[in-house]
């Protein structure tokens, strides 16, 4: 149990996301009374939140059990706010955040990061080259049916592999026209390799790669339609777009899913703007 902290904002931050780091980052240059709990999925996530300057760290995944111990004993007084800023697509996560913050009871702030403008590639989206789906199984279902035989580049994760290979129809999608980028690490591959996908078709890499870059690899590899997440500028999703749009190539878009539970809640995509919010809360 921490003490003594009364006087200091008192943070609850689901981050890792770049968002979270930012968000720290923000925190710890214009809060010098803030004290940040940031809690993370991953080992490197945490120590990311750590080098940003977040107090404390848990860099595993928590059950909302253990969420709700932790804002109920950490301190000897509540947390003064909770911010999710997991990611648009963590949607048990947010749900999660959201009755935890309801049951013991304190301020909840979700910080989305902004959608990307499709403004600029609207031509694309008249001619059938964008498609805009809800899940990945209709991205599985879509490829089955518009791009048998052509060859895929899936830059939306790792863990979302198996809805897109595992549908009933997903058996025409060969793996030989299958490659995917995925994180560095050993349980990545490993995920890949389950799913019959060769270390030649995997490319490990991590990063927010440039457009140039992009256009680089989909060339070598030949590739004919793209797969990826609306997860914002910070996600890389303009530069995969951009590059896949110079070369022709078509684009599987995936839609951030809804959470009703997010309509009554204070959502906020810009740090400044979540300054002001956090200002009120200061002690005095």
């Amino acid at each position: 149990m921490i003490k003594n902290f009364s006087d200091y904002l008192k943070i609850f931050l689901m981050g890792g996301t770049k968002d979270s780091i930012n968000i720290i980052k923000f925190l710890k240059e214009n809060y010098n009374s803030s004290y940040i709990l940031t809690t993370t999925t991953t080992d490197y996530g945490g120590k990311l939140a750590k080098e940003a300057g977040s107090d404390d760290v848990i860099d595993k995944p928590l059950s909302k059990s253990e969420i709700l111990d932790l804002l109920e004993n950490y301190f000897d007084e509540n947390f003064d706010v909770f911010i999710d800023a997991t990611h648009p697509y963590a949607v048990n996560a947010t749900s999660i955040a959201i009755e935890a913050s309801k049951i013991v009871n304190i301020p909840y702030i979700r910080f989305e990061r902004p959608k990307f403008n499709y403004s600029n590639f609207q031509d694309d989206i008249d001619n059938k080259k964008i498609y805009f789906v809800d899940s990945f199984e209709e991205v599985g279902d879509l490829i089955a049916t518009n791009f048998s035989g052509k060859n895929i580049f899936h830059l939306a994760g790792v863990n979302t592999i198996e809805p897109v290979l595992s549908n009933s129809k997903s058996n025409k999608i060969d793996k030989k026209n299958f490659f995917i980028r995925v994180l560095p690490v050993k349980s990545s591959i490993e995920k890949c390799n389950s799913f019959g996908i060769s270390g030649e078709h995997i490319i490990a890499m991590q990063g927010v790669f440039s457009k140039e870059f992009n256009k680089i690899l989909m060339e070598e590899l030949k590739i004919e339609v793209i797969i990826t997440k609306e997860s914002g500028d910070i996600g890389g999703v303009s530069s995969k777009i951009a590059a896949a749009h110079e070369l022709g190539i078509s684009i599987i878009l995936v839609n951030r899913p809804k959470i009703p539970e997010l309509e009554e809640k204070s959502v906020v995509n810009d740090i400044n703007q979540l300054g002001k919010i956090l200002k009120p809360m200061i002690h005095s």
